[in-house]
């Protein structure tokens, strides 16, 4: 098997300085918002305590940084070792995904110079479910990080390093497994908290559960996603007929996943709402039928075999995944009458920047380290 190698290339082609214009211009508005502070750019208020910094950047983002952990759990749990070709640009897009999402917590922390606080134990509450998800993301950060280090030492030529650090990456394997689906179930338990200003189409007891169920499934859409992306760009090789295997495992937990979903809404009495034809009955039935048309597509194995089909079906999946969560943390949530809340235009060019500069980072790590094997 090819060992991973450099794509090469140019690094400022049109792509990536579009990108970088993009960043350019948020990093006026990030500017305004430490200069002025964070209601001179966002609309976010007593009733909405966070926008879209949270729910797209950080809630968003760090599901879209699930490819690592939801393939780790194949490769190491299940012991599928043929995903392991997979694993090195998924590892990558994980880094990029949660590290921007710590970025994106400092932007949006009103007291952006106390974060400090949550590491010391005298400040610490033990019963705070944002503080377990703080410090497992954190930690899960360093622990990506640790794991991609060798991607650098075979750039450098650290051979030594590396093999001392394989004796020991089997520690970080299990810490990578371990913490998302610590953080990863608590950010559902966070909207728990919530009661009944979140509508019950989305508050149920079972929101843990599903915020996890969803981040594996979303993390191997976006394994599938990216590599075809690669593929038609780069001359790689051919791994339709491992995307297609892996498609066939995503349309079983997406079935699993509906059948709780809506079983759960049933019991409670509440899917008459899906039915109503108001925004937010709409939403839930628009996020479901966004993951039951690509799941009856990669039941059909011929349809797994076809990358154009296994494309379209990522996105589909990646788009509801994204939608559940802003459901959950936006569109569903109801503080009270006299609350509104829309972004504004610096809040959304803020996440505009995170985006554009997270796929700068994608394009030079895969032209200058040994990301890819090439064809």
């Amino acid at each position: 098997m090819k060992e991973e190698q450099p794509l090469g290339g140019k690094i400022l082609t049109p792509t990536f300085l579009f990108c970088l214009l993009l960043f350019l211009i948020s990093l006026l508005f990030i500017g305004k918002r430490f200069i002025y502070g964070i209601g001179a750019v966002s609309n976010m208020s007593d009733g909405y305590p966070w926008g879209i910094w949270i729910a797209f950047d950080v809630v968003i983002g760090t599901a879209f940084g699930c490819g690592g952990y939801a393939l780790a759990l194949l490769i190491y749990v299940f012991n599928k070792g043929e995903y392991h070709p997979l694993l090195r640009p998924a590892l990558m897009t994980s880094l990029f995904g949660y590290s921007l999402a710590g970025v994106a917590v400092v932007i949006d922390v009103g007291r952006y110079w106390q974060l400090y606080n949550i590491f010391l134990p005298w400040y610490i509450n033990p019963n705070s479910v944002l503080l377990e998800v703080a410090l497992c993301v954190g930690a899960y950060v360093f622990v990506l990080w640790v794991e991609f280090t060798p991607t650098f030492l075979t750039k450098l030529g650290g051979e030594k390093a590396r093999a001392g650090l394989k004796k020991i990456m089997f520690i970080f394997i299990a810490l990578g497994i371990l913490l998302p689906t610590m953080h990863q179930s608590s950010l559902g338990t966070v909207m728990l908290l919530a009661g009944s200003k979140l509508s019950p189409l989305w508050w149920t007891g079972l929101l843990p559960l599903l915020f996890l169920i969803s981040c594996v499934f979303m993390g191997y859409a976006i394994v599938v996603f990216e590599s075809c992306v690669s593929a038609q760009r780069y001359t790689l090789p051919d791994e339709t007929h491992l995307l297609g295997k892996l498609s066939a495992v995503m349309a079983w937990l997406i079935a699993g996943y509906l059948i709780v979903r809506f079983a759960d809404v049933a019991i409670r009495g509440h899917l008459n709402l899906a039915f109503k034809g108001d925004l937010l009955g709409n939403m839930f039935l628009l996020e479901n039928l966004l993951l039951l048309v690509p799941m009856c597509i990669l039941f059909v194995p011929a349809n797994r075999r076809k990358a154009p089909l296994l494309f379209l079906s990522a996105v589909s999946i990646v788009l509801a995944a994204t939608l559940y969560r802003f459901n959950c943390y936006i569109i569903g949530f109801n503080p009270g009458d006299g609350w509104r809340y829309f972004p504004a235009f610096g809040e959304i060019f803020v996440s505009i920047g995170i985006v554009a500069i997270e796929i700068m980072a994608f394009l030079w790590f895969i032209k200058r380290l040994p990301v890819y094997r090439r064809a």
